[in-house]
Order: structure tokens, then C-alpha cells, then sequence
């Protein structure tokens, strides 16, 4: 799980919101899933779930602001 999170860590910013458009950012919703198991957060694990199931339709612009302001998806961890 560590790899994974580091290899989405470490990839360039515009890669990033590639991942981050319409149909593909079910990726950073498994990454979020993936971050909170990792760090044993069970609100992090129920939210993961949630957003895999009723999050797709609006998160990947939730993703592509706070990828461009921050550099990174936002997230509770």
C-alpha cells in the first residue's frame, strides 16, 4: 500500500489532474480509500467507501482545483 501511495505522491502535477478528469479520478478515490487504510482511520475507510459509490460524479473537480492550488488531493488523513 505504501508503494502505491508514494508512486501517486510522486508523480508530476500534470499527470495528476490527467487522473484527476471525468472517469479516470475513480483513481484518486481508490488512492483515498488506500491512504486512510494505511493510516487505520475508519471515518477515512466509511468516507472512501461513500465516494467510490456517490462521489464520481463531482469529485474529480473537487480533485482538479485542489490539485492546482495545492498540489495534492484533498483528504481528511
Amino acid at each position: 500500500m505504501k508503494g502505491f501511495i508514494n508512486a501517486m505522491d510522486g508523480l508530476a502535477l500534470w499527470i495528476k489532474v490527467i487522473l484527476a478528469l471525468p472517469f479516470l479520478d475513480i483513481i484518486w478515490n481508490v488512492y483515498r480509500l488506500i491512504r486512510s487504510i494505511d493510516k487505520g482511520n475508519t471515518l477515512g475507510i466509511v468516507l472512501g467507501i461513500l465516494l467510490l459509490v456517490i462521489g464520481i460524479p463531482f469529485m474529480w473537480l473537487v480533485d482538479i482545483i485542489s490539485l492546482l492550488i495545492t498540489g495534492k488531493v484533498l483528504w481528511i488523513d
